[in-house]
């Protein structure tokens, strides 16, 4: 590796650490190559949400998305304009990464800034598809597969952490305007988008908290059977990643109309068990427990 290709994985890994994200302590389960790659990759995305959820005007952010788009198609043709790009398109062409996962991404992200309002459960999941299944679809190639069969579980396992991520933010959201959730679930329980958006908890809420954090046990419960499918390294990823996802939807049905008043989140200690549970599961787990020891003090 390139001395400026190995600075591009090191801007990559930095930002990764700031966002003190969910994922990260997983990618640390990993071997190196993988490593860089899920770093690239988890950078390339915050970068992406980070255009669409930002304080400027709708046109910016929208005009501000289509300019990435071009300088993402022109990184994977060859020319480099940052080092988040130039880290992508490596890792794109190391493990087989479909471009047009990422180019989904960027469309679920324009979508999202130009106002969402889902109906069905249906069309949250089609939104869910663009911005978090994808992104479990590109980890497939990063980590390596041996069926097919592996992509249908991941669907499930897309559905579950973004369903997991939307009850995490329902206060954040409604605060901006935004509503996540299908309008036939508030019509289900009898609970308005105007109750949501004035963060009023009440008993038809706590019904409706608790239906949707049932379906998101049930989609994780349907991707169990991913682990089977995948390389060992890739293997104690994903259980690091599931695993955190469904302490934290354990604490979001614990909070119940507490998640309207605060944002519940697992502190990194808890987060570091459980990443250390799956380490004897990694392969090099003594060089990753050297990684993992780094990361709370990074």
């Amino acid at each position: 590796m390139s001395h400026c290709l190995a600075a591009d994985y090191a801007a990559c890994d930095r930002l990764a650490r700031r966002a003190a994200s969910n994922f990260y302590l997983s990618f640390a389960l990993l071997d190196p190559a993988r490593r860089r790659a899920m770093t690239a990759l988890y950078a390339f995305l915050r970068q992406t949400d980070d255009l669409g959820d930002n304080p400027r005007p709708v046109e910016e952010r929208l005009a501000a998305l289509a300019c990435w788009r071009a300088a993402l198609d022109r990184a994977l043709a060859g020319s480099y304009e940052t080092p988040v790009l130039a880290a992508l398109a490596d890792s794109v062409a190391r493990f087989g990464i479909p471009p047009a996962y990422l180019r989904t991404v960027i469309d679920g992200v324009q979508r999202d800034v130009a106002g969402v309002r889902f109906g069905t459960y249906g069309e949250l999941a089609h939104y869910c598809y663009q911005v978090a299944v994808v992104v479990g679809f590109a980890c497939l190639h990063v980590w390596g597969y041996s069926s097919p069969a592996v992509f249908g579980y991941a669907y499930h396992a897309g559905l579950a952490f973004q369903l997991t991520n939307v009850l995490r933010d329902l206060r954040e959201d409604a605060l901006a305007g935004r509503v996540y959730l299908p309008a036939e679930d508030l019509d289900r329980f009898g609970y308005s988008e105007g109750d949501l958006l004035a963060l009023h908890p009440n008993e038809a809420f706590c019904e409706l908290l608790a239906f949707e954090a049932a379906r998101a046990e049930t989609l994780f419960d349907q991707s169990v059977p991913l682990a089977e499918h995948l390389s060992p390294t890739g293997r104690a990823a994903f259980g690091t990643m599931s695993a955190t996802y469904r302490a934290l939807l354990s604490e979001i049905r614990r909070a119940g109309p507490q998640v309207l008043r605060a944002r519940v989140c697992l502190n990194r200690w808890r987060k570091l068990r459980i990443a250390a549970r799956w380490l004897p599961r990694a392969p090099h787990w003594p060089w990753c427990a050297w990684r993992l020891a780094l990361v709370p003090f990074a």
